[in-house]
């Protein structure tokens, strides 16, 4: 189902799409965004006939953009990121496996040392013999198995998203080794969270898996890729209730490492057959883990450094240089939760704007406040302000908000000032082309608000 996914404020909220929604501040709507920059409506989402939606912005103050382009209307594709003021949402269309996640569960178990057939350690994988030491028929099954496995290293590296990079892996993995149900599971906070599950036969899709916590711990803590004994048929299994009751014959769990950093894990289990693993397909198992991780890394090393463009692009308008890279480093976090406290509030605007509006061209007066605005908002930063909008003419910093700041009253002054003083270098610039000088006012106001 197609759905609204909202990325900020920490607390990840999931807004399914009917035929036609609203999207704003107000909320009556069908999407309700609490963002001051954001306009009360302020666009529609609308199913087509063909099914797809088409993002249709109502001609709010600050724009809709998709990505770093402002939009007017737009059909949407999925990952889509749209910005609205200083929320951003993804667009999703594609079938959930949250219900196929929800269904891995790790449950304790009794297996022991003497359960595990065969141990790789992470860094130690055995060499394959030299080829005068094997018969035709195995070398030719282990060059195959080395091609699928380059194969797999030629897929996933070019990739950097990880609903793309996951099930590749797998599909890869299948093509490779007998299984009929693989698990992909990453670290999140110490904690290892299924990812990505597939199975061989789509009918098993609703079944339950259940991982065993020993072998896992061994997976992690020992950082082993680990083969598992033939469960069913093996009576010191009795107690391990976590791999005997979905009759599971064999498992192979091996360890994601990049560099000594343990990334995750990835499960691949038989049902049917006996001993369906080898020895040789652990280490090629351990392979293409090795080779995994490095995609894992590296599609997560994209995602920040995407993540941390888009901060800049989005809070840039907005705050000043210093706080954006605080933003991106980490060091400063906005809260969604309003909080009571002292703001210095600067408003600016154009005296006799509407006169001069109609006397000169649309294309003169975009000009003109495209270069008056920039210059302003220069100053406003430079004194640690926030441009909170435009209104027309009109500009409002302000000073103690979203970020306590000390003086605030001094540095909204201080910041008027020196507009004042960039408004005459402005007023010459514009005497040179043989333009009229423009006049502002600015009043500023301190009192006690919610930011």
């Amino acid at each position: 189902m197609a759905k609204l996914i909202l990325l900020t404020g920490g607390i990840r909220k999931e807004f399914d799409l009917g035929d036609f929604n609203t999207i704003g501040r107000h909320p009556d709507n069908s999407v309700q965004i609490l963002d001051r920059i954001v306009s009360k409506e302020h666009a529609h989402v609308i199913k087509q006939a063909d099914g797809t939606f088409m993002l249709k912005d109502l001609g709010s103050l600050n724009g809709t953009y998709v990505g770093n382009t402002r939009i007017h209307g737009q059909i949407l594709k999925h990952g889509d990121e749209i910005t609205m003021g200083s929320t951003r949402l993804l667009f999703s269309d594609r079938p959930s496996t949250e219900e196929s996640l929800h269904r891995v569960t790790i449950a304790p178990s009794s297996i022991n040392e003497s359960h595990i057939r065969h141990k790789v350690d992470a860094d130690k994988s055995e060499r394959f013999l030299p080829v005068k030491d094997l018969p035709i028929d195995t070398l030719k099954r282990d060059y195959e198995k080395l091609r699928i496995a380059h194969e797999l290293g030629q897929a996933i590296m070019g990739i950097l998203d990880l609903e793309t990079l996951l099930p590749k892996i797998l599909d890869k993995s299948f093509e490779l080794l007998p299984a009929d149900r693989g698990v992909i599971l990453l670290m999140e906070g110490g904690v290892l969270q299924p990812k990505y599950v597939k199975h061989k036969n789509p009918k098993q899709a609703h079944e339950q898996i259940v991982l065993s916590n020993a072998i896992l711990n061994e997976v992690t803590g020992q950082k082993r890729a680990v083969l598992s004994s033939d469960a069913s048929m093996d009576a010191r299994f009795v107690g391990s209730h976590s791999i005997i009751m979905q009759g599971i014959r064999s498992t192979m769990s091996v360890p994601l490492m990049h560099g000594n950093e343990l990334l995750g894990v990835m499960h691949l289990d038989s049902q049917i057959a006996a001993n369906a693993f080898t020895e040789k397909d652990l280490q090629l198992f351990n392979s293409i883990a090795n080779q995994a991780a490095v995609a894992i890394q590296n599609a997560r090393l994209a995602k920040k450094i995407e993540e941390e463009a888009k901060t800049r692009a989005q809070f840039q308008r907005l705050l000043s240089p210093k706080l954006v890279e605080q933003l991106v480093s980490g060091q400063l976090h906005l809260e969604k939760v309003g909080e009571l406290r002292e703001v210095t509030m600067l408003f600016s605007d154009i005296r006799g704007f509407t006169a001069m509006s109609e006397k000169a061209k649309p294309t003169e007066i975009v000009a003109m406040l495209n270069e008056y605005f920039e210059s302003m908002v220069d100053i406003l930063f430079r004194w640690n302000g926030t441009l909170d909008k435009y209104v027309g003419d009109e500009l409002i910093g302000l000073f103690g908000a979203p970020v306590a700041l000390e003086d605030a009253a001094w540095h909204a002054v201080q910041c008027a000032i020196d507009m004042q003083a960039a408004l005459r270098d402005f007023n010459q610039g514009r005497a040179q082309k043989g333009l009229e000088p423009i006049q502002i006012g600015i009043g500023i106001n301190t009192g006690m608000g919610v930011s």
